[in-house]
């Protein structure tokens, strides 16, 4: 399956704890970037083909890229990277998209993901973790978690897209990001019962699948992965010092 790895973004506190950083995904952790730890991962995963990277224009060429075949031109917005990343693949084929700031991604997570993914024969899959699974390996790292009558769960750096579904997927992601602190928006988006169901724990997780397929009008399918190494990225600055615990 080939890969696309967003590495764009913004400069932010993160990035200022890495001179020359660009953004988060150069962020270097025990002397190796986010990006390339990830990348490493990725070229050692079986199942993973051609990687894209989406980065900065400005770091064409760096070390840290040097895994990948292609870099590209992110975007504004991680929907802007996303199209950018996606143009020129098969419209019909899974292209696994990674998040660049994953700093102990294993070759052996990836290649169970899209084992997983390719099994559920979908148009758009999400990966997510137990908090069990979780829990059990990582038990300082923060996330936010979900609740559902199925167990309570946290999303992950993996999905698998097929890109001819993009332009209905980039609808939505629009569509949500107005709706985000409108409830009467929202529920026009996913309906009442759903948000109910959610509130109050619950909503299953085929219910879920099939709220989504849905609204974008094209499979969607949750991927339960047993690896928590797919779900621990860096989002804050105290995320560093973990992953560095993590990775030492």
């Amino acid at each position: 399956m080939d890969a696309v790895v967003l590495a764009g973004g913004p400069h932010d506190e993160l990035a200022a704890h890495t001179p020359g950083a660009p953004n988060k995904a150069f962020v270097e952790i025990r002397g190796v970037t986010l990006v390339e730890r990830t990348l490493r991962a990725l070229r050692a995963a079986s199942g993973v083909g051609r990687i894209v990277v989406v980065a900065p224009p400005g770091v064409r060429g760096v070390a840290a890229l040097a895994l990948a075949d292609e870099v590209r031109p992110d975007g504004v917005r991680i929907r802007d990277s996303l199209r950018s990343g996606l143009a020129g693949f098969d419209p019909h084929a899974d292209i696994l998209v990674s998040a660049s700031d994953l700093p102990v991604l294993t070759p052996e997570s990836i290649d169970d993901f899209i084992s997983r993914a390719k099994a559920a024969d979908a148009d758009l899959t999400y990966g997510c973790i137990e908090k069990a699974t979780h829990m059990a390996k990582y038990p300082e790292a923060p996330h936010t978690w979900a609740r559902l009558r199925d167990g309570t769960y946290c999303g992950t750096g993996l999905i698998t897209l097929r890109p001819r579904v993009w332009p209905a997927l980039e609808k939505v992601i629009e569509r949500l990001g107005e709706a985000r602190k409108n409830p009467l928006k929202l529920a026009s988006l996913f309906g009442w019962r759903i948000l109910w169901r959610y509130a109050v724990g619950r909503l299953t997780i085929p219910q879920a699948e099939a709220r989504a397929s849905y609204v974008i009008g094209a499979k969607v399918r949750a991927i339960v992965s047993p690896y928590a190494e797919i779900g621990i990225n860096v989002d804050r600055v105290s995320d560093i010092a973990l992953a560095e615990k993590y990775t030492g």
